[in-house]
């Protein structure tokens, strides 16, 4: 499981905006998605290699037997193909950057 944890001495606080130019510099799509607390999504695969970047809230990921928390300016490399779960934690949502990769 490949983490991106960002760095606030380099590049000062997450925002979206940052968040969107550097997966969108990648060539990633991005797309925002606010996940309501008790969201689950079980098990399941993509035909695409993505990234899910958290923005806001506590995001677990679970993906080969691991589970990893993810919060804001994590961002977690989900190849295509591979079986991979993930729910909100706590009671608040979690806003999300959805990135598939593009061509």
């Amino acid at each position: 499981m490949h983490i991106e944890h960002w760095d606030t001495e380099v590049d000062g606080a997450p925002s979206e905006e940052k968040l969107r130019v550097r997966l969108k510099s990648r060539g990633y799509r991005v797309t925002r998605y606010v996940y309501s607390p008790g969201t689950y999504f079980p098990d399941h695969t993509h035909a695409v290699d993505k990234i899910d970047a958290v923005l806001f809230g506590r995001f677990r990921m679970t993906m080969h037997g691991r589970s990893v928390i993810l919060e804001a300016g994590d961002c977690l490399e989900i190849p295509h193909g591979v079986v991979h779960s993930a729910e909100v934690m706590g009671d608040e949502p979690v806003v999300s950057l959805d990135a598939v990769r593009v061509g």
